[in-house]
Order: structure tokens, then sequence, then C-alpha cells
């Protein structure tokens, strides 16, 4: 369970980068969907399918490292 909150910000970095290359050509991404948000009076480009891929890549990769 410890893995999965270590995995979170690695899941949110990956996924606001490849969704900022991706969003900022103008495409959604297809099936990844990747959307404007508003955060803040802040536009940013985000994913929530790329967002829990990225989590539970992040989350694999911690749980074979081991602790």
């Amino acid at each position: 369970m410890v893995a999965l909150f270590k995995a979170l910000p690695f899941g949110i970095i990956l996924t606001f980068i490849v969704a900022l290359l991706i969003g900022s050509g103008g495409s959604t991404g297809g099936f990844l969907e990747v959307r404007t948000m508003t955060v803040f009076d802040v536009q940013v480009l985000w994913s929530w399918r790329l967002f829990l891929g990225a989590t539970g890549l992040a989350w694999g990769l911690l749980l074979m490292m081991g602790d």
C-alpha cells in the first residue's frame, strides 16, 4: 500500500509531461482523451486514463524494486 502512495507523484508528473506533449499539438490522444482543465485560473492539459495508467506503471515498478 505504501508503494501506491509513493507512485502517485510519479503518475502525476508522467501524466503532465505526456499530456503536454500530446495536447500541445492540438490532439486529444484518441483513447487517452487529453482535455484542458482549469486549476486556480491556470489551464493545464490532463487525462484521467493516462493518470491511472502512469500511476499503475509506477506502482508496478516500485513493487518490483522492493523495499
